[in-house]
């Protein structure tokens, strides 16, 4: 299997929200969950921030990752998004087979 949990994270629920819609509608997605609320802690240009963001959890396979990467820099209003992407080692066969079958047409 070569399925693939990719993280990111957005300013807003309504920005993570777009940007879930958008992956799973062009294929390159199977499911986007966004969790609105959280709290995030960060340097950023030499100073201590502190925002409140949506985390986007994304389930693809990893033929999509450089493309899911473009498009969430494309809609993405961050100078520099989070996207990173972990392999996944087991799950249920069902759930993984229909992650391969829902993005091959990204």
């Amino acid at each position: 299997m070569s399925a693939r949990l990719m993280i990111s994270t957005a300013g807003s629920a309504k920005e993570a929200r777009k940007i879930g819609k958008v992956l799973v509608e062009k294929g390159l997605a199977a499911c986007v969950s966004v969790i609105p609320g959280v709290n995030s802690f960060f340097y950023w240009e030499g100073k201590l921030c502190q925002e409140g963001e949506a985390v986007i959890l994304i389930k693809t396979e990893s033929a999509q990752i450089n493309k899911i990467i473009n498009k969430i820099k494309e809609l993405h209003s961050y100078e520099v998004p989070e996207i990173i992407s972990f392999k996944i080692e087991e799950g249920e066969k069902n759930y993984l087979q229909w992650i391969k079958k829902m993005t091959k047409k990204g």
